[in-house]
């Protein structure tokens, strides 16, 4: 393997554990609901992870922070951890962030398609929350998508516009650093 190679392996490593940490410590910014579903910045920073990163390495990433959140450190919402937070009434949620963060990378591919692949992430990402909360709580579709989905739409949609937007902006200020020559 190349010395470039080995470089780009070694930055996309530390560009996802990076992402990862960035989600668990905005998901830590939390109001909690009646319904359960807290609300998060979670959604801001999975978007960001997959419009920054693209989708295998966005979701790589947000793979990452599940994966550390379920051998229990507190990572997800209220410093929750653990295999029973993705079992969990909230858990499909947890489990759609890989989608969300697939979608809007794929997003970042298709200019004129961005912010449609980031709403059917987002799309993705409540149906698979709105179908576990229906299934472990034994609330008909309808209803469950009416408690911990619908009153989250328009908070997650402004989320994922503005995810775009902030990963647009950093990616336009590493290209001006990195054509930057270092000082002599």
């Amino acid at each position: 393997m190349s010395k470039q190679k080995q470089n780009e392996k070694i930055i996309a490593m530390v560009l996802c554990a990076l992402f990862a940490a960035i989600t668990a410590i905005l998901s830590q910014v939390s109001v909690p609901m009646p319904s359960g579903v807290p609300i998060t910045l979670q959604t801001f920073a999975v978007a960001l992870c997959g419009y920054f990163l693209g989708a295998g390495k966005g979701a790589a990433a947000i793979s990452v922070y599940i994966a550390i959140g379920a051998i229990g450190v507190p990572v997800f919402a209220g410093f929750k951890g653990g295999v029973a937070s993705l079992m969990g009434l909230t858990g499909g949620f947890i489990i759609g962030f890989i989608a969300l963060a697939a979608l809007c990378g794929i997003g970042v591919k298709n200019p004129a398609l961005k912010i449609v692949f980031g709403m059917a992430g987002l799309s993705a990402l409540h149906l698979l929350g709105t179908a576990q909360y229906a299934l472990l709580s034994g609330v008909e579709p309808i209803p469950a998508f009416l408690t911990v989905s619908a009153p989250y739409l328009i908070k997650d949609a402004v989320s994922v516009v503005l995810a775009y937007l902030a990963a647009m902006a950093m990616k336009k200020t590493l290209k001006m650093i990195s054509r930057q020559k270092p000082a002599q």
